[in-house]
C-alpha cells in the first residue's frame, strides 16, 4: 500500500503517529474542497458550508459510534482539551485526576490552568510491565479522593502507546459523579471506536493521524447532558443574540462559528473514512498489530530488555508501542543517526526518567521496514555499548 501514499519512499516511515500520513485518493478530495472554496468563497461560506459539515458530521458520527450533532470539527487534539478545560468552573478544593502517561501539550493546559484557578493537579503513577485492565482501574483509582472532580486520560497513550480501560473508568467515575475527559488523539482508525459505549462525558481525537485525514482534522466529542457545560474558546458569529444562521444547539455554533478558515480537512473526513472501508481496514490493522508485534519481540531480544505489556499485547498495543532501549548519552543524536545512516524515521520517548524506542505501523509498512530498524538498533547500540567501555 506505500504506493496509495505520499511519504518519501525512500525513509522507512516508523513514526505515523506524530502526524500521520494521508492517502493520496484522499489528499486530492481535500485539494478538491479548497479548489470549491475557492472558486465562489462566498457562496460556498455562506450558503452550502453547513450543510457539508452537517453531512460530515452525521458520516463521522457514525463511525465513532455517536450521535453527529454530539461532535464538533475542530483542528488538532490539544485544542479539544482546551475547549473543555477551560469551560469547566473549577477552583481550589478540586483535583483534576490523570496519569503519568499523558500527552505534555495536555499536561501542559492543566498546569497552566490549575496556577491560575487554584485546583490541584494529580498525576497518578499506572507501572509498567502491565498486567491486566483491572489493575490499572485500581491504581487510577488510588489517587481518586472526595476532592477529585474530573478525570483525564489517554485512550491510547502518546509516551508509552498503552490503550487504557476507558470504558471501564468512565462507568465508575459516572457512578461516583466525577466528569471524564478522554483523550483519543491516537485512537480513531487505530482501533474500532463506539463512545456510545465507552460512555465518557467528553472525548476528543485526531482524525488526520490513524483515520489518515488531512492535518487539521480532529473532532470533539460532548454528551449530550455535559453540552451545557462548554463556553466558546473563540468568540464570535456562533454565541449571542445576533446568530442568523445555527446549526442547532449552542455546543454546535460555538465551536463551528469560529470566523475564515479552511475547513476542506474536515470536509475531507468521509473520504477518509470511505479509503478504509474500501481497502478492508480491520485486516490492515490486524497485519499491522502482527508485524508489531514481532518488532517487539525481536527489540526486546536484542537488547535484554522486558516489554512493558503482557505477552501478546492483550489489548494494550493496537498499531503503535513503545519498546524500553538502554540508556542512551544522548537520545536527540540517536534519532538522528537513525535517519541520517538508515532513513529510519521513528521516535525516540523519554518516559520516566527511560529511554524507549516508540514505533507505529501502518498500512505502508512491511516486514522489511522491521528488518531495516532492528539493523539500524544493532549497529547503533553496539556502537554506543563500545563508546561506554
Amino acid at each position: 500500500m506505500k504506493a496509495e501514499f505520499l511519504i518519501d519512499p525512500d525513509v522507512v516511515f516508523l513514526n505515523h503517529g506524530s502526524f500521520g500520513a494521508t492517502p493520496r485518493p484522499v489528499f486530492a478530495n481535500y485539494q478538491a474542497w479548497q479548489w470549491q472554496l475557492e472558486r465562489q468563497p462566498v457562496q460556498f461560506i455562506q450558503k452550502e458550508l453547513w450543510n457539508h459539515l452537517a453531512q460530515a458530521r452525521q458520516q463521522l458520527g457514525h463511525f465513532v459510534g455517536a450521535n453527529g450533532d454530539d461532535l464538533v470539527f475542530i483542528p488538532n487534539a490539544t485544542f479539544g482539551l482546551n475547549i473543555v478545560a477551560r469551560s469547566l468552573v473549577l477552583g481550589p478544593g478540586d483535583d483534576v485526576l490523570t496519569t503519568d502517561h499523558e500527552y505534555g501539550a495536555c499536561t501542559s493546559v492543566w498546569q497552566f490552568l490549575s496556577q491560575k484557578r487554584g485546583f490541584g493537579l494529580v498525576q497518578q503513577p499506572i507501572s509498567v510491565p502491565l498486567t491486566t485492565p483491572e489493575a490499572i482501574v485500581d491504581q487510577l483509582w488510588q489517587g481518586v479522593t472526595p476532592r477529585t472532580r474530573v478525570i483525564f486520560l489517554s485512550h491510547i497513550s502518546s509516551s508509552t502507546a498503552v490503550c487504557f480501560p476507558v470504558a471501564e473508568i468512565c462507568h465508575r467515575a459516572r457512578q461516583a459523579g466525577i466528569l471524564t475527559i478522554i483523550d483519543g488523539a491516537h485512537a480513531p482508525g487505530q482501533l474500532p471506536l463506539d463512545l456510545s459505549a465507552i460512555d465518557p462525558d467528553f472525548y476528543f481525537g485526531n482524525l488526520h493521524k490513524w483515520l489518515c485525514s488531512p492535518k487539521g482534522s480532529a473532532f470533539l466529542y460532548a454528551r449530550a447532558d455535559k453540552q451545557s457545560l462548554i463556553e466558546p474558546l473563540v468568540v464570535g458569529w456562533g454565541w449571542g443574540p445576533e446568530r442568523t444562521l445555527s446549526f442547532g444547539s449552542d455546543f454546535l455554533d460555538y465551536n463551528q462559528w469560529l470566523g475564515t478558515n479552511d475547513v476542506s480537512a474536515y470536509l475531507a473526513v468521509p473520504a477518509a473514512i470511505q479509503f478504509q472501508v474500501d481497502h478492508d481496514w480491520t485486516a490492515v490493522r490486524q497485519n499491522c498489530h502482527q508485524l508489531l508485534t514481532e518488532a517487539i519481540r525481536r527489540i526486546c531480544a536484542l537488547t535484554g530488555l522486558p516489554s512493558i505489556y503482557p505477552d501478546g499485547g492483550a489489548g494494550f498495543y493496537h498499531q503503535m508501542a513503545t519498546v524500553q532501549l538502554p540508556q542512551l548519552a544522548n537520545p536527540e543524536a540517536f534519532k538522528a543517526a537513525l535517519l541520517q545512516q538508515f532513513n529510519v524515521e521513528v521516535p525516540i520517548v523519554t518516559w520516566n526518567g527511560r529511554h524507549h524506542i516508540r514505533i507505529s505501523v501502518q498500512a505502508y509498512n512491511t516486514s522489511a521496514d522491521i528488518d531495516i530498524l532492528l539493523q539500524a538498533l544493532a549497529v547503533l547500540l553496539s556502537t554506543a555499548h563500545d563508546r561506554r567501555r
